[in-house]
């Protein structure tokens, strides 16, 4: 009876604490990315990043995600099938201005635990696209991540370093939604990828920032449930880590952000901050096959739509040409499934892409704000 009452205690406050937070985020941007960071930490230049250690959570800062793409084919009908996995840490307040109940032991209950999780799944192929969001309160067992060995989970969605690894290099990933699920090994065949200026990754004119790297080089393999069929995958992934206390302007309404993996080993990493009074911002890296990297000049870059369809009431580019100057990029690039929307509590769009042009591969796209 006790242990009822605590599972339903434990389900209202993760509930009111989620509409609360979804009701401030929503009137300042995408998901609240533009509020102010006044009591959170700051985001920095110069920071000396430390691994294992950065692939754990980062206390004092507002928003940080463990984000996960994959781009695979089933082994016996070569049909392209997208996945992806997203752990999001969020700040309820600033430290300082957290709820503080007490148990009467006078300790500290775990329900003044300080951030709440939100995670994202989902699979998409060309008929269909299949997603599923839970959420945790931190602190309460139910949610959470650590560096060594590395494990982030919410309930049964888990990504961690498989058994005698430490690190990133050997992971396992597995979630299930209705009607789909996915439980894969990736290996990690390139080095960790610091973005923007060696991992301070500027945002806006304005200064906003976040700290951010990347693993591009997993390759995958392992089971995709859809309908209740498994089928055997394989493919590449790309891990993105991204923490800030103010990601966003408070003028930018959201972002396009592109993966690329080219068919000769290099990749890029891509994005458009649209701006409603400045004008967008724009930033990248291109990273050489054996995993260096060199930051892109927003001169540099062109990301501009080609084709808008409506998506569950909604006008999304879907189509678009990409180009690099410097790098011989001039790309087009099409989605495996135009109604890749993502219909969580802050719905975007989210899906696998191909391109073709001077380079042709695959990628990812996420879109946001729209």
């Amino acid at each position: 009876m006790i242990a009822d009452f605590r599972a339903v205690q434990r389900l209202i406050w993760i509930l009111v604490l989620s509409i609360a937070w979804l009701q401030t985020a929503f009137a300042q941007g995408f998901a609240g990315l533009g509020r102010d960071e006044e009591g959170f930490l700051p985001v920095l230049p110069g920071k000396e990043f430390s691994f294992p250690t950065d692939h754990g959570p980062h206390d004092g800062h507002r928003i940080e995600w463990w984000y996960l793409t994959a781009n695979l084919q089933d082994v016996e009908t070569n049909e392209a099938i997208g996945v992806q996995w997203t752990l999001f840490r969020s700040g309820l307040g600033p430290p300082s201005d957290n709820l503080s109940e007490e148990t009467t032991a006078g300790q500290v209950s775990i329900w003044s635990a300080d951030y709440l999780f939100m995670a994202h799944a989902a699979v998409t192929t060309s008929k269909g696209h299949y997603s599923a969001e839970k959420f945790a309160r931190d602190g309460v067992g139910q949610a959470g991540v650590s560096a060594a060995p590395f494990s982030a989970y919410i309930d049964d969605w888990v990504f961690e370093a498989r058994e005698g690894a430490d690190l990133l290099s050997d992971t396992r990933l597995r979630a299930y939604g209705q009607d789909f699920g996915y439980d894969l090994t990736l290996a990690a065949n390139g080095p960790l990828v610091l973005q923007g200026e060696e991992g301070f990754s500027i945002k806006s004119p304005e200064g906003q920032a976040s700290y951010y790297y990347s693993q591009p080089f997993f390759s995958v393999r392992g089971e995709v449930e859809i309908d209740g069929v498994v089928r055997q995958v394989k493919g590449r992934a790309w891990m993105d880590r991204e923490w800030s206390s103010k990601l966003l302007a408070e003028t930018q309404s959201g972002w396009d952000w592109f993966s690329l993996h080219f068919e000769d080993g290099q990749k890029a990493m891509l994005f458009r901050l649209r701006d409603r009074v400045n004008g967008d911002f724009f930033a990248g890296t291109w990273i050489a096959a054996d995993g260096k990297s060199t930051s892109l000049k927003a001169s540099q870059i062109s990301i501009d739509p080609l084709r808008t369809k409506s998506v569950e009431g909604r006008k999304v580019p879907l189509d678009w040409r990409v180009a690099i100057d410097g790098r011989g990029v001039d790309l087009r690039t099409k989605p495996l499934n135009d109604n890749s929307w993502m219909a969580t509590s802050f719905p975007y769009w989210e899906g696998p892409i191909r391109f073709e042009g001077s380079h042709a591969g695959v990628g990812y796209l996420e879109m946001t704000g729209y």
